[in-house]
């Protein structure tokens, strides 16, 4: 039998997050959180591209770099032609061309560390590049998620139930507690979905640095979920002493 769920699918991401910006329109279409859903939104819909470009194959940095590479082995060859060793068996084993040989050798040793650096920095090139596309993509999503938790930060439910008289410069709610757990919902379900949309980005790109960063912004979304449904769980427990 073959498992269909392996991997994450951004159809169905890009589809889940335009049901909850219709959601969220229906019920408060006032809110400026279905304006964060709506660039969450698009910012999902970019988001088959964006992975899949991160995934592929860079063909012509690869070309490149492989033309640098032969030019740079046909260079060093160039210099051994031009400049050979004239050393013949009896001579190598005279002490006195030992020591004219150490000039030699120190000269190829800080060739061969050249080109041994050269070749690290050329072959890890591909993953630099795509490495910072990543973690560009990922610092948009870790902005949307605090700007997702400014939006519930004033969501108090005492300020729903509390008796207390509000001032001047008090937060104002406008919502019953079953429509204030419903905007912490939503704002919990666009926490999950960012988490979600940087994974995706890391799907077909085994980095070690971008997964990271990945799992910085899904500890930072579940942390922020958190907080939420704390808020959710004071307000059930108020419906439920109300009904």
């Amino acid at each position: 039998m073959t498992q269909q769920y392996q991997s994450l699918d951004p159809i169905h991401i890009v589809a889940t997050v335009e049901k909850l910006s219709q959601r969220i329109a229906a019920r408060f279409p006032d809110a400026s959180l279905h304006t964060v859903c709506v660039q969450l939104l698009s910012i999902a819909q970019r988001s088959q591209d964006r992975s899949e470009r991160i995934g592929r194959p860079l063909y012509w940095m690869r070309g490149l770099i492989c033309a640098f590479l032969i030019l740079f082995l046909v260079g060093i060859g160039e210099v051994f032609i031009q400049h050979p060793m004239e050393i013949n068996d009896a001579e190598i084993n005279e002490a006195k061309q030992l020591i004219n040989l150490l000039p030699l050798v120190d000269s190829c040793t800080d060739i061969v560390i050249v080109l041994g650096a050269t070749l690290l920095f050329l072959v890890t090139l591909e993953t630099r590049v795509k490495r910072s596309r990543a973690l560009a993509m990922i610092r948009e999503l870790r902005s949307i998620a605090h700007i997702i938790d400014m939006h519930q930060l004033s969501k108090d439910p005492e300020r729903v139930v509390s008796t207390l008289a509000m001032t001047d410069v008090s937060p104002q709610i406008d919502m019953t507690p079953a429509e204030l757990v419903r905007y912490l919902d939503y704002c919990s379900e666009m926490l999950a979905l960012t988490g979600k949309l940087a994974a995706l980005y890391v799907q077909n790109f085994n980095d070690t640095v971008a997964l990271a960063a990945v799992n910085e912004v899904e500890s930072l979304t579940t942390g922020l979920s958190r907080k939420i449904w704390q808020k959710m769980m004071v307000m059930y427990e108020v419906l439920g002493h109300s009904q």
